[in-house]
């Protein structure tokens, strides 16, 4: 009978350290996937607070001319973190197991600087906190705010 509690009492706390295993922190050199997905030790990271235009969304200038604004986003945040090692903090895991984070080059907040310089939109479903930087880039036409686009959760509806 002991024997069979301690085998429980084994089995439970070996579950229950497995479940909350989900690491809150990780850190490494980033793959840009697209300009709100990263990878990091074959992690997929789905950026926290931000949506960006997809990589195969245009997006419209004044005279008319497309470009393609979606691409140019993944390029810029590839350009940006440039094989430097990032820490992304975790704050949860998405329906395709990718986990939601706030991620850092240094000191720099990557989510941050991908609104602030119109790679991104506040994803306001989720956080408030990138509101502020995505006025001053739509205030500064940076980014995507220099054309007309649709809001990347419309475009993926509408396809």
């Amino acid at each position: 009978m002991v024997w069979r509690c301690v085998v429980l009492a084994v089995v439970f706390t070996t579950s229950a350290t497995c479940l909350s295993a989900e690491p809150s922190n990780i850190s490494g050199v980033a793959s840009v996937i697209d300009a709100d997905t990263i990878e990091v030790h074959g992690q997929r990271i789905r950026l926290f607070g931000i949506d960006a235009i997809e990589s195969s969304q245009a997006c419209t200038r004044d005279d008319g001319s497309t470009w393609r604004c979606g691409k140019d986003s993944a390029f810029a945040l590839a350009d940006h973190i440039a094989r430097s090692p990032i820490d992304c903090d975790v704050r949860d895991v998405d329906r395709y197991g990718r986990l939601i984070a706030v991620c850092r080059k240094g000191k720099e907040d990557i989510n941050a600087w991908l609104v602030r310089n119109g790679w991104a939109v506040a994803y306001t479903d989720y956080s408030v906190d990138y509101v502020g930087e995505q006025r001053l880039a739509e205030k500064e036409k940076r980014g995507i705010w220099s054309a007309s686009f649709e809001m990347p959760w419309t475009w993926r509806r509408n396809r």
